[in-house]
């Protein structure tokens, strides 16, 4: 048994989330539930591993060797079902810097990116950063849940300048876990229409309540071959501060135009807990994720169940993936700014403003539940409380 329940100190770590909420918020005297990464503890396996490595006194340039692949290769099998040829895979200092070398690779300043908003705010600046042109594919809500607006993707797909198609899969923030049939689509029109598919599937091992992840690779030989695969346990096991991320592609041109990249940047070492995280994480992490889904899951039923009794006002649709939810506050009337200030400054909260999500997040916010029970019961009933000067 893990314990999820321990409230964990963080200040004194230079944690984002912690150390940043002044400049975010305006104020530090607040309840963090923004940043993606988790309060828990990172298995007592991995903290093992990194302590042990520690251990030598010697902290040179280091490499990663065939237990690296081997972790991803099998991790990727039993968690997906999905078989991985070790040559497929390449290591990245990150999914989102990854996702850069990929844009600059396979297209030219001016070309279409396409993705589905509301979505990860970096994947904006990924396009636009760049050079190119982001083309935004709304998400339709149907009332139960988000889904693709295929007929516009196909309008976008089929413009001459567009080169690429981010797919966040999970999807941060909505939740979705996108079904088979939905990655059928998606493939068929960017294959008909020659656009390359870049998967961000860093959230794919937080499948929630019976939904299962299906990598867009797996889905066939030639969804494969048009398509790069982003993936690291960095989410899963809390060790975002290691960089543990790696692409996947069985296309031989897409795996070599991305390492041309990588290199040319001179982003391609890593650093010495690499591999050691990523190892550990995959190869004796798997009792430890057990628990940990269900204590998330417990978690979005404990916030449903408090909404309902005490914010019915409040919504958002279960997630299906992910350790976040999206929450809709449209039915207290602010506007964003107010909203996100009354939360900080009245309520004490410090959540993901849904504006930076994009146009669609207006009236919305992103909370993580990733935090401990209580504290999670803290920062609502302070926002129930600060309802009442509204």
């Amino acid at each position: 048994m893990y314990d999820f329940d321990k409230v964990i100190e963080r200040k004194g770590t230079n944690a984002y989330k912690l150390d940043l909420r002044e400049k975010y918020f305006g104020t530090e005297d607040l309840i963090p539930l923004w940043v993606a990464d988790m309060d828990f503890a990172a298995p007592p396996e991995v903290q093992k591993a990194i302590q042990a490595r520690s251990n030598h006194e010697v902290y040179g340039y280091t490499i990663r060797k065939e237990e690296f692949t081997e972790a991803i290769v099998n991790w990727c099998k039993y968690k997906h079902e999905w078989e991985i040829n070790k040559d497929w895979i390449e290591y990245s200092p990150g999914v989102v810097p990854a996702l850069v070398f990929s844009v600059l690779a396979f297209s030219n300043e001016g070309d279409g990116v396409i993705i589905n908003t509301p979505v990860y705010p970096p994947f904006y600046s990924v396009i636009a950063d760049n050079g190119r042109k982001v083309i935004k594919n709304s998400l339709i809500n149907n009332g139960s849940r988000y889904e693709i607006d295929y007929e516009l993707l196909e309008q976008q797909a089929a413009l001459e300048t567009t080169k690429i198609y981010i797919l966040c899969s999970p999807h941060n923030p909505v939740g979705r876990v996108w079904t088979e049939e939905e990655l059928l689509k998606i493939h068929s029109i960017c294959k008909k229409h020659n656009v390359l598919v870049l998967a961000d599937e860093i959230h794919s091992d937080l499948a929630l309540f019976g939904h299962k992840h299906i990598p867009f690779a797996s889905i066939s030989e030639e969804a494969a071959m048009n398509c790069i695969s982003f993936m690291a346990p960095s989410k899963t096991f809390n060790i975002a501060g290691f960089s543990t991320s790696y692409v996947v592609t069985a296309n031989d041109k897409f795996l070599k135009g991305y390492r041309t990249t990588q290199n040319r940047l001179q982003l391609h070492m890593g650093h010495l807990y690499s591999g050691v995280a990523l190892t550990s994480a995959y190869n004796v992490g798997k009792g430890w994720l057990k628990e940990l889904t269900a204590y998330l899951e417990s978690n979005v039923l404990f916030i449903e169940e408090f909404l309902k009794n005490k914010l019915p006002e409040l919504s958002f649709f279960r997630p299906e993936a992910t350790y976040l939810i999206w929450i809709d506050f449209s039915e207290w009337s602010l506007n964003q700014k107010h909203l996100k200030e009354f939360l900080a400054y009245k309520a004490k909260v410090g959540l993901n403003d849904g504006l930076s999500f994009g146009a669609e997040g207006r009236g919305f916010m992103r909370l993580n539940v990733a935090s401990p029970r209580a504290v999670l019961k803290q920062a609502l009933e302070q926002i129930y409380e600060s309802r009442q000067l509204l």
